[in-house]
């Protein structure tokens, strides 16, 4: 008999390669969705699908007693929002929510890996050469940021939960929506950067990611927190060099003021002050888009789990691009 999982924003970009990770696992996998949420991209796959009440806790007992999970898996989450309140009802309030429904249920959990972000612990100065590190003093500069600590902060205080937390740097890969952008504007013969300040980032591929989760559900290890990156820090223009190698473009590169995209961020808020969603470039992300520093140390997972990036950033964007060009994205 399969052991089960139960994989929160399933139908989302990492929650679609996390269920594929699952389902090679050898795991049977119970998807949670929205009743709204577009789940034709997982139809491939041998799933089933189910839906949580977050806000109501004795509905998600019932839900999690009748199913029997041995892992849960909770990835869902918002990444724009109009309000730190929005932020943390949903990326911290769910989150303790679903954990506190996971320890009163008569259920044989293993392991619940909470899909955090290096958001929580936030940039530091482009000057340190010290990488970040899961006990890096927490200082993010973003609602979203500070929401998922606070969901670590109430995850931290279930010691009875067999707790493992995933912090990933900017994710990429096939079906990611915000990266893309870039990548699009770069095969336009576009490349923009806000400011000519210089920069460290990392990156991790979203099916290194999806392994990741797959080797914290077989660990050992409880209440355990891991940055999740391929390794690498790159400077602010390694992107788009790969990126124009790969498809083979030329781009003019230009430096937009950072004034001048603040006020552009402000436009565009406002613009979607009376729609239920945010812009990708918001006040909020352009503090995580302009920081100087987000190279990151994954010494701990490597040693804890066992974990090796299978993709640097080359190899990642080479896989990317060709599924955005056989899609019809690119």
């Amino acid at each position: 008999m399969k052991e089960r999982v139960l994989i929160t924003g399933a139908s989302g970009f990492v929650g679609h390669h996390l269920v594929e990770a699952a389902v090679q696992a050898g795991l049977e996998v119970y998807a949670a969705v929205r009743p709204s949420s577009e789940v034709a991209h997982l139809q491939n796959f041998d799933i089933h699908y189910t839906s949580l009440k977050f806000n109501d806790s004795a509905a998600l007992v019932k839900e999690l007693e009748e199913k029997q999970y041995h892992y849960i898996i909770h990835a869902a989450g918002i990444t724009k929002a109009k309000s730190e309140q929005e932020y943390n009802s949903v990326n911290a309030d769910y989150t303790q929510k679903l954990a506190l429904a996971a320890l009163e249920a008569d259920i044989p959990l293993k392991k619940f890996v909470f899909i955090s972000s290096l958001a929580a612990l936030g940039p530091v100065v482009y000057s340190d050469t010290t990488p970040i590190h899961e006990q890096s003093k927490a200082q993010p500069v973003t609602a979203y940021g500070k929401s998922k600590l606070l969901a670590e902060q109430y995850l931290a205080e279930l010691k009875d939960l067999p707790l493992v937390v995933l912090r990933p740097t900017a994710v990429y890969g096939p079906r990611e929506k915000d990266i893309f952008i870039v990548l699009k504007t770069l095969n336009l013969g576009l490349e923009p950067y806000i400011s000519n300040k210089p920069q460290w980032l990392s990156f991790v591929y979203v099916k290194d990611l999806a392994r990741a989760v797959i080797q914290a559900l077989g660990s050992e290890i409880h209440h355990a927190y891991y940055n999740v990156s391929d390794g690498n820090s790159y400077d602010r223009y390694a992107l788009a060099t790969i990126t124009k190698r790969i498809l083979g473009r030329k781009a003019i590169r230009f430096h937009v003021p950072m004034g001048v995209v603040t006020v552009m961020a402000r436009l565009l808020e406002a613009a979607y002050a009376t729609s239920s969603k945010m812009p990708a470039l918001n006040k909020e992300k352009l503090n995580e888009l302009a920081a100087e520093n987000w190279n990151c140390s994954i010494d701990r997972i490597r040693q804890d789990l066992g974990f090796v990036p299978e993709y640097d950033l080359e190899k990642g964007l080479a896989h990317t691009l060709k599924w955005y060009k056989e899609n019809n994205w690119l």
